[in-house]
């Protein structure tokens, strides 16, 4: 197994095109490329972009040529770009380099909105049109067809899967604003869904959901109506405490869990069975922290056999600590790659950059992606090639 990767997008790939593309990532010593398949919507600055510098990709669009028939009520919605250039078929049909798809699965605000009825309700009904909930039949019909559909469509090497679970409450919807400071405990509270889905979920699982529901409007109502902005650090303790004190929201957490193994687990086995599937588990920082959205890591990786996770971390001595924790969590299970960002925020100097892929090395870590070669300027791709022996050397 190989897989030294670079994550970008169609509209890169188009800009540049593919076969030249696929040189300058063969000459930094890739062997992959990670091509977004399906995704959301963002504004971002492209340094070596020719046709402009700032790019808003349509949001919510697949980036492969879908066959309807494999969706249910959910279907995917084409990007533009189709119409003009299949990008993906271009890369699979080259072979100095394989290709892996990059799916976001549930964050879709486009199909969020169109199925509000899928999407993550809070405990006063609100709609996080952001993200399909994972409990919801149709949203996971959605979710494997994806999966499915892609992997038989194109001869693809891999997978590599992104939000599959429960975001949390603050992950970059457009213009989120409040006028009170953000603290862990009002974002968890806020973040846990208790649409009609994963209440009856619960109920079957012998939990009181309904009444955590309503325990969880008050005391979030409450807050809003005094005059109180937790301190950080009391914020994370009254949250970690309300996980170990209260028997149902311990067990709702749990119990989320088993909905996004179930998932992804139904995603593997829909999936033909040289493709490997690798499972990005979390948006969170550190990556221990999945688990809130229904991430269980050695679950996951049982359900799997890869997790791919994220280090963007500021340091060599954090990436290591987080992946002696990962390594801690999965306890042999499975096979973890890791994703670095080699450039701001994270690894901002070359020496900070090799350091933390001598630690990934030194930790067992074989297989890594970067990303992303969009957004990354001239000078840091140019780093890959010397990360890349700093990898090897180190293992």
């Amino acid at each position: 197994m190989s897989y030294k990767a670079i994550y970008t997008y169609a509209w890169d790939l188009a800009e540049e095109g593919v076969s030249k593309a696929v040189g300058q990532f063969e000459a930094l010593g890739l062997d992959t490329v990670t091509i977004a398949g399906s995704y959301h919507a963002g504004k971002f600055l492209r340094p070596h972009g020719r046709a402009g510098k700032v790019y808003f990709p349509e949001d919510g669009t697949v980036y492969f040529k879908a066959n309807p028939a494999r969706y249910g009520a959910i279907k995917p919605v084409a990007n533009s770009l189709l119409s003009l250039q299949d990008v993906l078929r271009e890369l699979t049909s080259q072979e100095r380099m394989k290709t892996n798809v990059w799916l976001v699965l549930l964050h879709n605000t486009l199909l969020g909105s169109a199925h509000p009825d899928s999407a993550v309700s809070n405990a006063f009904g609100d709609r996080y049109i952001y993200n399909l909930c994972p409990s919801a039949p149709d949203a996971r019909a959605y979710a494997i067809g994806l999966a499915q559909d892609v992997t038989e469509t194109y001869p693809v090497s891999g997978l590599s899967m992104e939000t599959p679970g429960f975001l949390p409450y603050a992950h970059g919807f457009h213009h989120e604003f409040a006028l009170n400071r953000p603290n862990r405990w009002l974002d968890s509270q806020l973040g846990l869904c208790f649409c009609p889905h994963c209440l009856k979920g619960a109920k079957a699982a012998g939990i009181n959901a309904t009444r955590l529901k309503t325990q969880v409007a008050e005391d979030v109502s409450a807050y809003l109506a005094s005059d109180l902005d937790y301190p950080a650090d009391m914020a994370e303790a009254f949250w970690a405490a309300d996980t170990r004190t209260d028997g149902d929201l311990k067990a709702y957490l749990d119990w989320r869990c088993t909905v996004v193994t179930s998932l992804v687990r139904d995603i593997r086995g829909a999936v033909r069975k040289e493709v490997d599937v690798a499972v990005i588990p979390s948006v969170a920082r550190p990556t221990g922290g999945a688990w809130y959205e229904g991430s269980d890591l050695a679950a996951l990786a049982d359900a799997t056999g890869i997790i791919e996770a994220c280090f963007y971390e500021p340091g060599a001595q954090r990436v290591k600590a987080d992946l002696f924790d990962i390594r801690r969590r999965l306890r042999g299970k499975g096979h973890l790659r890791g994703i670095v960002r080699p450039a701001f925020p994270d690894l901002e100097t070359k020496g900070d950059f090799l350091a933390a892929m001598q630690a990934l090395g030194a930790g067992g870590v074989s297989e890594v992606a970067f990303y992303n070669w969009g957004h990354l300027r001239s000078a840091n791709i140019g780093w890959i090639a010397d990360g890349l022996r700093a990898l090897e050397a180190a293992r």
